[in-house]
């Protein structure tokens, strides 16, 4: 199962107030290129830093996740991420002017129903995914809160929320959304709420300064006397707020869309902090009494599973049907023998590119390195990688006999084990960011029976060739 990648087909503009800081901002969803991501941008501060969306950026989660990179902080920012998720986009800039994102209604419509009415635009990229093929479990003891991924038959992302709140109104609620494409009209309306007792504290700490019954699901689980509500509403600065005090329910008899809209919004709340992980996922999450710290952690575990999964050697057989054979490789490449380092690409996509070497004794530098000892040196299983991402690269332009590449700078080689006569060394590399102007920055890993033997990360330059014309033939210079 593979799908392209895709971004919003035009920017998307909304504007409203943060739940917490109380401040209005102005919220744009811009679209961005293949391999992009998810990052905020705050256009209100010097040189506008970006922030990118990263469980491991995640400063706080207190009633939000909060992410901070390059000296600037992006407060709440789980609704707005959950509807780019839950509308499969894969890359889009979110510029706003102020610390936090603006809360609107309290759920992820707003944004979804904005993206939705401009649309998608389709990109040539392969979507990325995170496929599960294990069992992935998080417990916090002290919080309550339990999660555990499972493969699914079918590759599809589902989840499942249970939470249990000790209270009348609530009680033990249960959510599911078994694919991603039920996300919009089945969780992306779903508010969020809290409780009238909490309103009190959270009011003493400073937060939901934007608060209103406009964004918020106010539960109401123990009885209050008219002074009390009026009290609370005073912390909060809405002591003109009409309230009608009705017993336990919910704040104002404010219609529920569905009987169990907490569990819901607990699930869109899941959606958008694993968004952070940075790939769609194939999976089923079960979450018991989940919070933004449980699920923050939760994307940790995930995220470092993305790259174990990107570091491990590929599968594949060796003998199939390669997909350039030497003769297409010399057709692009300019090296020759002894210094032609590569005898077949197997695949390659939008992302990267796998190659082989088969080393055997007859490789000349075996002669002084090292006699009685034979060990291919390090250096020549960089330039063999380096040649892999070379075609990738001249893949990319439709002469590329007339281009050469070059090297501009090698990072992060680490030799990791002997590669000697008789070995068939696999190389992998993959994009670190996007082409642009001729510059190719890649990642290579080089494997020998599924074992990492070497890595670098290396920028190189894609450069057409001085050609001069005479009679009609094309010499190159």
């Amino acid at each position: 199962m593979s799908s392209k990648q895709r971004t919003i087909k035009s920017a998307v503009h909304l504007t409203g107030v943060g739940l917490h800081t109380g401040a209005p901002v102005n919220l744009s969803i811009l679209p961005a290129p293949e391999n992009f991501g998810y990052r905020f941008q705050r256009i209100d501060l010097p040189d506008q830093p970006i922030i990118k969306a990263d469980p491991d950026l995640v400063v706080g989660t207190q009633r939000g996740t909060t992410l901070e990179q390059n000296g600037a902080r992006v407060y709440t920012t789980e609704h707005v991420l959950s509807a780019i998720y839950g509308c499969k986009i894969d890359n889009a800039l979110i510029q706003l002017d102020g610390p936090e994102v603006p809360i609107m209604d309290g759920s992820a419509w707003p944004f979804v129903q904005a993206i939705e009415a401009v649309g998608y635009e389709e990109q040539n990229a392969e979507r990325q995914y995170l496929t599960l093929t294990e069992n992935i479990t998080f417990e916090d003891s002290v919080k309550g809160v339990e999660m555990l991924a499972v493969p699914t038959t079918g590759g599809e992302f589902r989840l499942t929320v249970m939470v249990d709140y000790n209270s009348p109104i609530l009680g033990t609620q249960h959510a599911h959304m078994y694919q991603l494409n039920h996300f919009v009209e089945e969780i992306s309306r779903c508010r969020t709420f809290v409780f009238l007792r909490e309103l009190e504290v959270l009011a003493k700490n400073g937060l939901i300064k934007g608060g209103s019954l406009d964004n918020a699901i106010v539960m109401v689980d123990q009885p209050y006397s008219e002074d009390q509500i009026k009290d609370i509403l005073r912390l909060l600065g809405k002591e003109d707020l009409e309230v009608k005090v009705e017993g336990i329910g919910v704040l104002n008899t404010v219609k529920l869309q569905y009987e169990n809209e907490p569990a819901r919004h607990k699930l869109l709340d899941i959606v958008g902090d694993l968004a952070l992980v940075g790939r769609f996922i194939r999976g089923h999450i079960l979450a018991a009494r989940p919070g933004h710290h449980g699920n923050v952690e939760f994307a940790k575990i995930l995220k470092e599973l993305v790259k174990k999964q990107k570091d491990e050697a590929p599968k594949f057989d060796i003998f199939q049907k390669p997909l350039y054979d030497i003769n297409d490789i010399e057709k692009m490449l300019p090296h020759r023998y002894p210094f032609l380092l590569v005898d077949k690409i197997l695949e390659m996509d939008a992302n990267g590119v796998i190659g082989l070497k088969n080393v055997t004794m007859n490789e000349p530098f075996f002669q002084g390195h090292f006699p009685g000892n034979p060990v291919m040196p390090g250096v020549l299983q960089v330039e063999a990688m380096a040649q892999v991402g070379g075609i990738f690269a001249l893949s990319q332009v439709p002469d590329p006999e007339n281009y050469s590449t070059y090297f501009m700078k090698i990072d992060g080689v680490k030799f990791k084990q002997k590669v000697m006569p008789g070995d068939t060394i696999i190389f992998k590399l993959t994009l670190e960011s996007p082409i642009r102007r001729g510059l190719v920055n890649m990642k290579g890993i080089a494997y020998v029976n599924g074992k990492e033997v070497s890595e670098a990360t290396m920028l190189a330059q894609v450069v057409r060739d001085r050609v001069v014309t005479e009679t009609n033939a094309t010499q190159t210079v």
